[in-house]
């Protein structure tokens, strides 16, 4: 493959360049079916298939179906803006029929037997999921690859880079154009970290805002949230509130349908470094020139601390080798019948040999990781929005945090490249992902924006903003 090469699965079908909304609107007006959409989306996924290697399991046969029995239980008077929207479900989750496999070769073929409750809520939002998309291991690595063969998920923009991780299938899917809406959820930065690489929109929201998957309930940290990549803010806005329409947490102020920007002005604090690494000079670029159109935009902004604690990066890898740790030993109780720790990858297995080194110190990190939220130096309550870069690097090539790198040098690879992700998912709070600069190669940066916990609103709200002052490209338009 050349240095550039791109891949663009937009055609002149029935689904051209629209967004979902705009997908649905036309269903409703009768100028397209829901047939035809669904069909050229498969067409799409099935063109796209032998050079992103996104898709892991078809569900062609079966989708239209669903489909038809989802659009007879809707109410005409309360269908929701996003029905008929060809979609696809993160190969972590449960949905009957089909096997689940967490992206590792160590877990079952058998086809699960229940569909995950979380699923419910997303089939409500009126996607429907015409396959699963490709992630790693468990959710471990931020980058779609493997070390038991299996093909790497490339990056639509430069397929000589990585999609992300862990929802590098959805995102390589979205942004290609195969699908404009894709399941995704975010562990560490699953969510941002994707879209970032990708060019896309992932919104990481606030812990508790969807319906739980079961794991999540048994975590010590529930760490998990669920959400969606898309190519638009709308797009994104338009699912929280069909998902808030289906399940509205009591815990969380609402988010309703957010159409725009807000009118008020907004504290806005900047962050360059993370307390792992400093930014690379392109990425410190993107966060400086963000940083900027939100100055022009009347909003204050001001260079601040990145929320963390000297200890936080340790703390936050004993955990992710515990969940390792308990991936290995209990897999054939939590995840798979038929689990074979034999086949498990070289990073589940080194983040496991880590935890069993330092079980004593795993304890006081859960437990720090736990009474976070109560320090100061986690709560910059000057601001209403943290600004920051959502990975430290421009994208990497594949092969460079493959787990067939040595654990040890993956493990300081991965450092140098994620750092800024995390503190979300530990505190509860959401972050979004916004692509709003290109690096020199001409591949997508991503910047991140936090906000206090259930203030989902007010980042939608700055990122319509954001993508009206500085509209972001996409691989159908002339992206030199």
């Amino acid at each position: 493959m050349t240095a550039n090469s791109k891949y663009s699965a937009f055609t002149n079908d029935v689904l051209g360049n629209l967004d979902a909304t705009d997908i649905t609107s036309l269903i409703r007006k009768g100028e397209i079916s829901l047939d035809e959409a669904i069909d050229a989306a498969i067409a799409r996924a099935q063109k796209s298939q032998d050079t992103l290697h996104a898709m892991v399991i078809p569900d062609f046969d079966r989708v239209k179906t669903r489909a038809k029995i989802h659009m007879s239980q809707v109410a005409s008077k309360d269908t929701p803006s996003l029905l008929n929207v060809p979609s696809f479900l993160k190969d972590n989750i449960h949905l009957a029929g089909l096997p689940t496999r967490f992206g590792s070769a160590a877990t079952s073929t058998t086809p699960a037997r229940k569909t995950d409750e979380l699923v419910d809520q997303l089939h409500g939002t009126g996607l429907h999921f015409i396959g699963k998309s490709a992630t790693p291991a468990f959710g471990f690595g931020c980058t779609t690859e493997f070390d038991d063969g299996t093909k790497p998920t490339r990056n639509p923009w430069n397929l000589n880079l990585s999609a992300g991780g862990s929802s590098g299938g959805s995102a390589a899917l979205v942004a290609s154009g195969v699908v404009p809406i894709a399941h995704a959820n975010d562990g560490g930065g699953s969510i941002r970290i994707p879209a970032a690489m990708c060019g896309l929109v992932g919104l990481k929201p606030s812990r508790g805002r969807l319906v739980l998957q079961k794991k999540s309930k048994s975590m010590p940290i529930d760490i998990i949230s669920d959400g969606v990549v898309s190519r638009t803010v709308r797009d994104t806005a338009h699912f929280f509130y069909e998902a808030e329409r289906f399940y509205r947490p009591v815990h969380l102020q609402p988010i309703g349908l957010v159409q725009g920007p807000a009118k008020k002005r907004l504290r806005i604090g900047l962050v360059y470094d993370s307390i792992l690494t400093k930014a690379c000079v392109e990425n410190r670029v993107a966060v400086e020139t963000t940083a900027k159109i939100l100055s022009d935009l009347g909003h204050s902004v001001e260079e601040t601390f990145f929320p963390s604690t000297e200890r936080f990066a340790e703390d936050f890898t004993l955990y992710w080798s515990f969940l390792a740790f308990s991936a290995e030993h209990f897999g054939h109780l939590v995840l798979s019948p038929g689990f074979d720790r034999m086949k498990l990858d070289n990073l589940t297995r080194g983040l496991s040999r880590t935890f069993k080194k330092n079980m004593l110190k795993s304890l006081l990190a859960i437990k720090n990781l736990r009474s976070a939220h109560k320090s100061p130096q986690f709560n910059n309550v000057k601001f209403d929005v943290i600004l920051s870069p959502v990975l430290a690097r421009v994208t990497p090539e594949l092969g460079r945090l493959s787990p067939e790198v040595p654990f040890d040098e993956l493990l300081q690879r991965l450092r140098e490249h994620v750092g800024y992700t995390p503190p979300a998912n530990v505190l509860g709070n959401p972050a979004i992902s916004l692509p709003m600069y290109r690096s020199q190669r001409g591949d997508p940066i991503g910047v991140q924006l936090a906000s206090p916990m259930g203030e989902e609103r007010r980042l939608l709200e700055v990122a319509f903003e954001l993508e009206g002052a500085r509209p972001w490209p996409f691989l159908y338009q002339n992206s030199q």
